[in-house]
């Protein structure tokens, strides 16, 4: 069994920093870096999966009008912004983005209704301080909805240690029990736990196959050496999650009226 790396906020930080437009040019220029969740029918379509999650999130949520969200996500500030300034109607003046530490979040406490999160809170190391401030910054029964890559077991051999945990600066995850242990610790009650690792399996059978075919007619020789080797990790890394060393889910949890 391998030892896992201790990966720092800094490192993860820099990972993405460096990476995200080598995502961008094959997976998704929308911006879009979430695991997609396969609806009935839909066999190898990833935008509508991965749509199809956001819309699932925000159904458990019960997101309206009147939230206020706080999205924590991986995506780059900066192509936030862009994204942003593109925007019709009254959505540049209702969105804000803050470059922050999930661990130290720049907001008053009890400022918004809903925390949500897809695929990002994983890559925390000092997890506990993340749920913790997540926790201080729900109002009184807000709620925080979460899709994230689990660990279900507590040791990984060295294919999953390689593929999936070093490849994105991963230090180490939480099983879909110990993630709802570890929140109701931070003070939430859980409202839904749900393991969905098939999904996560298809979504990176489909990626890699789109991105062995995109390889095919780069032109640029490191975009499509960068291409293979991904193609050739989500093979591993569907290894890894029918070895149950990977894995995906949803939480819901809810700050407690009182405390």
């Amino acid at each position: 069994m391998s030892v896992a790396a201790r990966f720092s906020e800094q490192d993860v930080e820099q990972f993405f920093d460096q990476s995200t437009g080598n995502y961008l040019s094959f997976w998704d220029s929308e911006g879009v870096l979430h695991t997609g969740y396969f609806a009935a029918g839909n066999t190898g379509d990833y935008h509508a999966a991965a749509e199809q999650t956001s819309i699932l999130l925000g159904d458990e949520a019960g997101l309206d009008a009147s939230s206020r969200v706080l999205d924590l996500s991986r995506e780059r500030i900066d192509f936030a912004l862009r994204k942003r300034a593109e925007a019709r109607g009254d959505l540049a003046r209702r969105v804000e983005f803050r470059h922050g530490s999930a661990t130290q979040l720049p907001y008053e406490p009890g400022s918004f209704s809903h925390v949500v999160s897809q695929d990002a809170l994983f890559l925390v190391p000092e997890k506990a301080r993340s749920h913790d401030e997540m926790f201080r910054a729900l109002r009184p029964g807000g709620k925080l909805v979460l899709s994230d890559f689990l660990q279900p077991r507590a040791e990984v051999g060295p294919r999953a240690r390689k593929h999936v945990y070093d490849r994105v600066r991963w230090s180490a995850g939480l099983s879909l029990v110990g993630y709802q242990v570890a929140l109701e610790r931070a003070g939430f009650e859980i409202r839904l736990a749900r393991e969905l690792s098939p999904h996560l399996k298809r979504t990176y059978q489909v990626l890699g196959e789109v991105a062995a075919e995109r390889a095919a007619q780069a032109v640029d020789p490191a975009a499509r050496e960068w291409m293979l080797a991904f193609s050739a990790s989500c093979v591993e890394i569907g290894v890894a999650i029918d070895d149950g060393e990977f894995g995906w889910g949803v939480l819901v949890a809810e700050r407690p009226l009182r405390p």
